[in-house]
This record gives structure tokens, sequence and C-alpha cells, in this order.
């Protein structure tokens, strides 16, 4: 079995960037979904059907099975190399995977709840939220391939410091909106 193991990362590998690919794009799409709330009556309803309608073709053709698939591709590299479970940075990918997986099935709810007319969230917010999968996904990457403790505090720190730029890009971006629009 272990001479797969190269295969099913690369597997695992793509199945991640499909993933995130359709996290980004999906909460992307939520909002615009959003924003066609302050759109006229009649182009309003057209933008809607069309975003449910991409949003739930995303969300079942790409992003869940890509999810499941890295999921699926991940488990059997442990089955393939069980001494990976002693090691400690896999803990820590395996604990931010949960959040990630927390998110995915998050948006899933936010999808549901746009598609009935439920809009609890600003797009300002939906901005917000996108950014958390980068997040994720930087704090995933940096401990696959650093894997040392020492190493994780310096992560860390960068990360928090990547997760403030990221949030302050986003407000900059706001107020070019707003201030584009008036």
């Amino acid at each position: 079995m272990e001479k797969y193991y190269l295969y099913v990362l690369s597997v695992h590998i793509i199945f991640v960037v499909s993933w995130m690919a359709g996290l980004f794009y999906s909460v992307r799409l939520f909002i615009y979904h959003t924003e066609a709330n302050d759109r006229p009556e009649q182009e309003r309803l057209i933008l809607q059907k069309e975003f449910i309608k991409m949003e739930q073709k995303l969300w079942y053709i790409i992003s869940t099975p890509a999810m499941a698939l890295s999921v699926v591709a991940g488990v059997t590299m442990i089955c393939i190399r069980p001494g990976l479970l002693h090691a400690p940075w896999l803990h820590v990918k395996l604990g931010f995977v949960v959040f990630l997986l927390i998110y995915h099935f998050l948006c899933q709810r936010i999808m549901n709840q746009l598609k009935t007319e439920v809009f609890k969230m600003t797009s300002f917010k939906l901005r917000l939220w996108n950014e958390l999968a980068t997040v994720l996904l930087v704090a995933i990457v940096f401990t696959v391939i650093l894997k040392s403790a020492v190493d994780w505090v310096y992560g860390l720190i960068g990360l928090i410091i990547f997760s403030v730029v990221i949030m302050t890009a986003v407000k900059i971006y706001k107020n070019y909106r707003q201030k584009r629009q008036s």
C-alpha cells in the first residue's frame, strides 16, 4: 500500500484545491445574491433566481463532492501511513480541518437561507466570512509544511498578522466601494 501513498496525496491535493475554489466562489455568489436586494424588484427577482441556481449547482456538483473526496483521500493516507497519527502537526492540521468542515456546513446553511430569502448577513459580513476560509487554508498549509512546534508559534503570529491584513483590506475595499457609489 505504501507505494500508493503519493498517488493518494496527489488526489488529496487536487480535491482540496477544488473544494477551496468551490468555497471561495460560493461565498462570493452569496455576496452578490445579497447585494441583489438593492436592485429594482424585476431585476432582483431574476438575479436571485439565477444566484440560487448557480449556488446549488456549484455546491452539489463541485464543493461538496470535492470536500468528501478530500476527506476520503486524507483518511486513506492515514490508513496507508498510520504512524502519521503520532505526529503532533497532524493533530493541529486535523483541528483546522474540523473548523473547515464546520465552515463548509455553515456555508451550506447560508445557501439554504438565501434560497428561502432569509438574509442574516450583510454583504460586508459575507466578505469577512469569505476570508475565514483563506485563513483556515493558510493555517493548514503552514502546519503541514512547517511541522514543528517552534515554527507553529511563528506561524500563529504570522496567521494573526495575515488575518488582520485581510480584514483591513476588506474594510478598505468597503470604504472604497461606498465612496465610488456616492
